[in-house]
C-alpha cells in the first residue's frame, strides 16, 4: 500500500510540473528559431540605434506605375523609400546641397577645373564634361557663363535602384552665356542678356556606402 501511495504522489507531482511548464510556455512564448529576424536588406541601420530596436521593413515597390497616378504621390513614395534606406536623408537639406552642387559644377566646367568635376560627377558624366572642355580648349575658345541666380530648384523624381538612391532636381536658373574666340570676339551668346536655363539633374548615392556624398549621374534639358 505504501508503495502504491508513493506512486500516486509521483504521478500527482508530475501532473503539477507539466501544468506549470504549459503555463510558462503560454506566458513566455516558444522559441522557433526566428526570434531575431535578419535586418531588411534594403535598410541602413543608424549606428546609434541599439540592436533590440524594431527594424523598419521596406514596402514592396510596384512593378509598374499607373498612367493616371498622381505625380506628387509617386514622388512622395520615392522619397519615403529613400528615407527608409537612408534615415539621414532630408529632402530640404538635399535640395540645399543640390543648389550648391549646381553652382560648383557650373563654375568648374566654365573654368576647366576637371579635378573638382571628377569629385562631383559619375565617371560617365565626367567623361562628357571633360570632352567638352578639351574641345573648347583645342578650338581656342573661352566660355563665360555667369550664374545670376537659381530661381527654381524642385524635386521631380525619386526612386531606389537596388541600394542606390536616385533623386532628380529641376533647376531653372538665370545665366549670362558667352563664348569668345582666341581674339576675344563673341562667337556665341550675348554678354548683355540674362536668359532662363532649365536643367534636369539626377543625383545618386549608394545608401550602403559610408560616403555621404551624392554624385551627378545624368543631365538633360527640355527640347
Amino acid at each position: 500500500m505504501g508503495n502504491g501511495f508513493q506512486f500516486i504522489d509521483i504521478i500527482f507531482f508530475a501532473m503539477i510540473a507539466a501544468f506549470l511548464v504549459l503555463r510558462l510556455r503560454n506566458v513566455l512564448g516558444r522559441r522557433d528559431g526566428h526570434e531575431n529576424k535578419p535586418s531588411d536588406p534594403f535598410s541602413v541601420p543608424d549606428p546609434k540605434e541599439t540592436a533590440d530596436e524594431n527594424v523598419i521593413q521596406l514596402p514592396e515597390r510596384p512593378e509598374t506605375v499607373s498612367a493616371d497616378a498622381d505625380p506628387e504621390d509617386i514622388l512622395a513614395g520615392g522619397l519615403a523609400q529613400i528615407g527608409i534606406n537612408d534615415p539621414s536623408f532630408n529632402p530640404a537639406g538635399f535640395l540645399d546641397g543640390a543648389r550648391v552642387a549646381f553652382e560648383m559644377v557650373l563654375n568648374a566646367y566654365v573654368s576647366g577645373d576637371t579635378a573638382t568635376l571628377k569629385s562631383l560627377l559619375s565617371p560617365e558624366v565626367f567623361a562628357g564634361f571633360e570632352k567638352a572642355i578639351r574641345d573648347r580648349e583645342q578650338a581656342g575658345e573661352v566660355l563665360e557663363d555667369t550664374l545670376v541666380g537659381i530661381r527654381v530648384a524642385d524635386l521631380v523624381e525619386a526612386y531606389m535602384d537596388g541600394t542606390n538612391a536616385n533623386v532628380t532636381v529641376k533647376f531653372i536658373s538665370e545665366q549670362v552665356n558667352v563664348t569668345r574666340d582666341d581674339n576675344g570676339d563673341v562667337v556665341d551668346g550675348n554678354p548683355n542678356l540674362v536668359i532662363d536655363v532649365t536643367d534636369f539633374w539626377t543625383f545618386s548615392r549608394d545608401t550602403r556606402s559610408s560616403d555621404p556624398n551624392w554624385l551627378l549621374v545624368a543631365t538633360s534639358s527640355p527640347d
